[in-house]
């Protein structure tokens, strides 16, 4: 298995840990992802809710806490090794969020939930690589011809997240709920002979990266050889030791079963798939009264919303488990054990 080249670094495996927020990869899975061979990937949404400071000033503690974590993973990872965040399009200071992963020196900015049309201009002067999230070919195409034209900057990557993914998808409910939707293989297939052609007329090499419900060793070649340079694996990588999660979430995905992966309606309006227990199903039935907004999300209306996503991830990561918002991928139910990330990693590559 070839690795993924990114400018002058390069992973030794095609494997990238896709980020995971809030709080469920940080420092501590991201570096040792990329010391293990892959990419690691911090999730940078309310990256700082541990600062003490964050309930009354979240966005100075989550620009403060970008460079705790990067230096962090940078000292487990080592220097020579391919680190990345990724930043949703959603935030509401995604421009100051961007330049602060910027000025960290971070290798990679992976971005979506939504179209990062400005990115491109936020990294200008940098080393920093960026790869647009995309959900379609159609949404492959206007972000690479918007960012060739406008700023004559070809992306740097690509990810393909498909609809088996976790957490925020770029699809129609009823598509994910009827099972219409256009399948991860599909998607690949017209986006890598696409990218091909960009490859020729701008003379440089785009990884396409195929991502959601890929789970072993079989799935990752079966992508390699549609074409993609490599794939994002995200669920996979939350039952480690080193993921930075609670147990307690941990455990909520050994103790997942098919039945308790649904789709639901986010609070920031996009479905999303998660764990169905009793948290959803209570706020589904009654508003939960939002007494604190963190003012995290630009599509989030303080005012309708049925719980505060937030404080509900929070408490996720930090193993309240009864009152969570608890994210998860298409194949939670086939987890059955925590591992190293060591291990998992040589299991994936065989």
């Amino acid at each position: 298995m070839e690795g993924i080249k990114l400018g002058n670094k390069k992973s030794k495996y095609p494997i990238i840990q896709g980020g995971m927020g809030v709080g469920v990869s940080m420092h501590k899975l991201a570096g040792t992802v990329s010391k293990e061979g892959g990419i690691g990937v911090i999730s940078t949404a309310d990256i700082g809710y541990q600062e003490p400071d964050f309930s009354v000033n979240p966005l100075q503690a989550n620009l403060r806490a970008i460079g705790k974590e990067i230096k962090k993973a940078r000292e487990i990872a080592g220097e020579d090794k391919i680190l990345g965040v990724n930043i949703m399009v959603a935030l509401n200071h995604y421009k100051e969020i961007v330049k602060e992963c910027v000025k960290n020196k971070i290798d990679l900015i992976i971005s979506g939930a939504g179209i990062p049309k400005e990115l491109p201009e936020y990294v200008k002067g940098s080393n920093t690589k960026i790869a647009p999230i995309v959900s379609s070919f159609r949404c492959c195409k206007l972000i690479v011809n918007h960012w060739i034209k406008k700023y004559k900057y070809v992306p740097d990557m690509i990810v393909i997240e498909g609809p088996e993914a976790g957490g925020h998808l770029g699809f129609k409910k009823e598509e994910l709920m009827d099972n219409t939707n256009q399948k991860l293989e599909d998607i690949t297939v017209e986006v890598v002979e696409y990218i091909k052609q960009v490859e020729k007329e701008n003379n440089k090499k785009i990884p396409v990266i195929s991502a959601g419900g890929i789970w072993d060793k079989a799935d990752i070649e079966k992508f390699l050889k549609l074409g993609a340079s490599g794939v994002q694996m995200a669920t996979r990588f939350v039952p480690t030791y080193e993921c930075d999660a609670s147990d307690e979430f941990k455990n909520a995905y050994i103790n997942a079963d098919k039945d308790s992966i649904k789709i639901i309606n986010s609070p920031v309006g996009m479905p999303g798939r998660a764990i169905y227990n009793n948290f959803i199903k209570q706020t589904e039935k009654i508003k939960s009264e939002v007494q604190k907004c963190y003012n995290c999300i630009k599509t989030c209306n303080v005012v309708n919303t049925p719980y505060c996503i937030t404080k509900a991830l929070i408490n996720a990561v930090n193993g309240n488990i009864n009152e969570a918002l608890i994210f998860c991928g298409s194949n939670v139910d086939k987890v059955k054990e925590i591992v190293s990330v060591h291990d998992l990693m040589q299991e994936l590559v065989g």
